[in-house]
């Protein structure tokens, strides 16, 4: 008996201090993610220097969520800014006399192309203010590199290492592993050039897709080496040679090659920027954050106006429902498109579409959405790093498509996906089945047997008659004939460039381009924008994002260079119905 009531009151100790600490720590994480809310009012001195820094992946906007890229291991809070106010403070740095120059410190970037391109853009309109930008690193990414070659002078540390080799496509393909586990992936698609499905059925890429793959990277390719060259006024060739090549290794390479201006520690970079602003060498150069100034009053301030444009937010892979911060849910948009279409205020619309698609009835179900949004107001589409397949969908309605030349779009095709484990159940497990059903196709899509042809031949019908309607409504959409979006469909993707010269988009340029377009075509003269939809409130998002976002994110975090696979496989058990999927996704690092 005593040997029991020692057990239990240690049992029972264990219990009550594991319950003590998970609330202690869930304490101390809400205190700091409501301090860093409640910051106090960001005060900028005169002769700042402003510190342009980026250690996390680039998000669309700023979010109000406290564990978006939350740092558990020193229990602080994400503060860099979403691209919004990531432009917004570039263009405010620009007017703000307290800001002498930009200060770009890179390693690396964890951005899209056309998210890079835009900031790039705003960085080089920054420059017409006459205000200086530096950059200094101890390694520069090809990525970082592309943003820094922007500055007036580049710095690097003497025993530094600079990437510049070009872009790569690489596709991992489970068609082995799959025969080895004698799961029988059962395709069905529409479009020669959809790729989604090849990883599963192929062990490298078909011809078609190596010369859709050719079709898009090296247009982006020569876009970037084009946009260095012109910086540094070097030669577009000297810039290829060099990345073709690999010429360029280190930092004593960077400056032969005229990359960089000025081999320094970091130190010796400081001193030269205070020389720069007339201060002694020694003295403490005044840096402000990125994300700091981002939060400080704008010196460049919207005119109060009761006319509004609406800039709405379609991120991520698209799905039926709610959604979450990582995806498009139809209801969730649906019912941020039918705001701004009712409110009278809004006069205008920017759909800022950033999405690879997805779900294939979501996206005819938000393409109505910005169809009768369209008949109600002005509606421009914004596309982001990529707006394909699903994504495009749902933007070929719009009265004007606006896209970066290294935006990834088209990808007009659709497909089903299923799985047949019979043989793995039976062979490797020892599991078989059995079953009793009403009708011929009561069990049809079950993983247990293969389809039926009767069954794969209704499949195909209906992602003939999905792809069918795809393509006409891209057709109405863009006033084409639909045998032309044929043409240029059948799932192939294409750059933002190549889609301009095929009349699947209307002018390149970012999102400041297309609020214009917005504004010109509504008439507004005084006018300020607003965020759709609208972000949930920061302790609401503790108590959802708690136990679901920060353990995916942490995991995620720990995958290290399996990330994006990580990623991926979270999007593919998602997958349910006819999909229209963009399988490539480009980033700069």
């Amino acid at each position: 008996m005593k040997s029991f009531f020692k057990i239990f009151f240690a049992s029972m100790f264990g219990f009550v201090a594991g319950i003590f600490l998970l609330f202690i720590l869930f304490i101390v994480i809400v205190s700091v993610a409501v301090s860093g809310l409640s910051e106090d009012k960001v005060v900028v001195t005169d002769g700042s220097v402003l510190h342009f820094e980026l250690n996390m992946p680039v998000a669309e906007r700023t979010s109000k969520n406290p564990f978006e890229n939350f740092d558990f291991g020193t229990l602080e809070p994400n503060n860099q800014p979403g691209l919004n106010d990531i432009l917004k403070a570039i263009r405010n740095a620009a007017a703000d006399t307290r800001i002498k120059g930009i200060y770009i410190d890179l390693g690396s970037l964890q951005a899209g192309m056309a998210t890079a391109s835009e900031i790039r853009d705003e960085l080089l309109a920054f420059k017409k203010s006459g205000k200086f930008i530096y950059a200094y690193a101890d390694v520069y990414s090809q990525g970082a590199y592309y943003l820094a070659s922007v500055a007036d002078r580049i710095y690097m540390n003497p025993e530094g290492a600079m990437l510049l080799n070009g872009l790569a496509s690489e596709i991992m393909f489970f068609k082995g592993s799959l025969e080895k586990l004698e799961v029988e992936p059962q395709v069905i698609r529409h479009g020669k050039f959809k790729s989604a499905i090849e990883p599963y059925i192929l062990d490298k890429m078909s011809e078609e897709n190596k010369a859709q793959v050719a079709a898009f990277v090296n247009p982006i390719w020569e876009k970037m080496i084009t946009d260095m060259a012109s910086s540094r006024k070097m030669p577009i060739e000297t810039v290829r040679v060099c990345a073709d090549s690999m010429k360029i290794r280190n930092a004593q390479d960077a400056l032969a090659y005229k990359f960089v201006d000025k081999l320094a520690y970091y130190d010796e970079f400081m001193a030269e920027m205070n020389k720069n602003l007339g201060k002694k060498a020694e003295e403490k150069l005044p840096l402000i954050g990125l994300g700091k100034y981002a939060k400080a009053p704008a010196t460049i301030k919207e005119k109060f106006s009761s006319d509004k444009v609406a800039v709405i937010y379609a991120v991520g892979t698209i799905e039926n429902g709610e959604g979450s911060e990582q995806s498009i849910g139809s209801d969730k948009l649906s019912a941020a498109l039918r705001k701004a279409r009712t409110d009278e205020k809004i006069k205008a619309v920017v759909l800022r579409v950033n999405s690879p698609g997805g779900d294939a009835l979501a996206s005819e179900e938000i393409w109505r959405e910005v169809l009768l949004t369209k008949k109600a107001k002005p509606l421009i589409v914004s596309m982001g790093d990529v707006a394909a397949s699903g994504g495009y969908y749902i933007s070929c309605a719009a009265d004007a498509i606006v896209a970066q030349p290294n935006t990834i779009t088209g990808s007009i095709g659709v497909f089903g996906l299923l799985f047949n484990a019979q043989d793995m159940l039976k062979n490797k497990l020892g599991i078989t089945t059995d079953t009793y059903k009403t009708g011929t196709y009561t069990d049809m899509g079950t993983i247990t047997r293969p389809l039926t042809d009767g069954e794969r031949m209704i499949l195909q019908q209906e992602v003939d008659r999905v792809y069918d309607v795809f393509t006409s409504r891209v057709a109405t959409g863009r006033k084409m004939a639909q045998s032309a979006v044929d043409s240029i469909g059948q799932g192939r993707v294409w750059d933002g460039g190549n889609a301009l010269r095929l009349g699947l988009a209307d002018t390149l340029g970012g999102i400041e381009t297309a609020i214009a377009m917005a504004v010109k075509k509504a008439g507004l003269k005084e006018y300020r924008t607003i965020s759709l939809p609208e972000q949930k409130d920061p302790l609401e998002s503790i108590m959802s994002d708690l136990a679901t976002e920060a353990r995916l994110k942490l995991i995620a975090k720990e995958a290290g260079d399996f990330q994006p696979y990580f990623i991926a496989g979270q999007s593919i058990m998602k997958l349910k119905g006819i999909q229209a999927l963009c399988p490539f996704t480009i980033r700069n690092y």
